[in-house]
């Protein structure tokens, strides 16, 4: 792991890509992984806008353990590790594909949710707008959360499959990945797209990828170094960098 300490020293413009493996360690399942959800039960249909549409208790069901107990759920050491690389300077942007805002609660500050988040929802019949604690706080006696002003069926503002992403975002995320000299992939494995190829747009400028994640990715073969255990890289990049996060551990 001295080659990836080494890279991150050397980058002037480091961006990080996440994916849903990060924040297994913080108890939130990922998908594709050995106890992650697609082994349960079928996360497409989860994430659909069709199926929203036509059966939205199906969503607000399956998702509680995902979104709707994140109070429950912390920051882990990779949260917090990115935070603190960002304070110093050495981290520029984080680029998520998660909707768990534990970034921001681990204190990154320039964070870019390609996927959206549920920080805020959306009447989908008069567009009023809730905050993730109005529906937390709906679900508590509701099965689904609907309008108290029309009656209309609340969606959170996450990207659905079959939705067109943000265009503003999934921009900002192409421009950030392609000044990165470097970017490095962390517990995705890269296979939803646009997110998957957005380093792509490094390499293409001459910049350096790393993986790290517990299974392969479409990606390995243009990584300078790959990776498979996130706890063991970040407990390494804590004790050489003194990031003062292993008591997280």
């Amino acid at each position: 792991m001295q080659e990836l300490l080494t890279l991150l020293q050397n980058s002037k413009y480091c961006v990080i890509l996440t994916g849903a493996g990060i924040s297994t360690l913080s108890g939130i399942p990922d998908f594709r992984g050995k106890d992650g959800i697609y082994n349960k039960f079928d996360a497409d249909l989860i994430f659909s806008i069709d199926y929203f549409n036509e059966d939205p208790s199906y969503f607000y069901t399956h998702s509680r353990e995902l979104i709707y107990d994140l109070e429950m759920k912390e920051p882990n050491i990779i949260h917090k590790a990115l935070a603190e690389l960002e304070r110093r300077g050495i981290v520029k942007a984080v680029i998520t594909q998660n909707i768990d805002m534990l970034h921001q609660r681990a204190g990154s500050e320039n964070v870019i949710e390609v996927h959206g988040s549920p920080v805020r929802h959306t009447c989908l019949a008069c567009g009023k707008k809730y905050s993730f604690e109005d529906v937390v706080g709906i679900l508590e006696k509701e099965e689904v959360p609907m309008c108290n002003e029309c009656g209309g069926l609340i969606k959170p503002d996450v990207v659905f499959y079959g939705e067109m992403l943000e265009h503003d975002v999934i921009e900002k995320a192409i421009e950030e990945s392609s000044k990165a000299d470097l970017i490095i992939v962390l517990g995705s494995s890269l296979v939803v797209q646009p997110a998957a190829s957005l380093p792509l747009y490094t390499l293409d400028n001459g910049g350096e990828l790393v993986i790290v994640n517990n299974m392969a990715t479409p990606l390995d073969d243009y990584a300078t170094g790959k990776y498979n255990d996130l706890v063991e890289v970040f407990s390494y990049l804590d004790e050489v960098m003194g990031l003062n996060i292993s008591e997280h551990i």
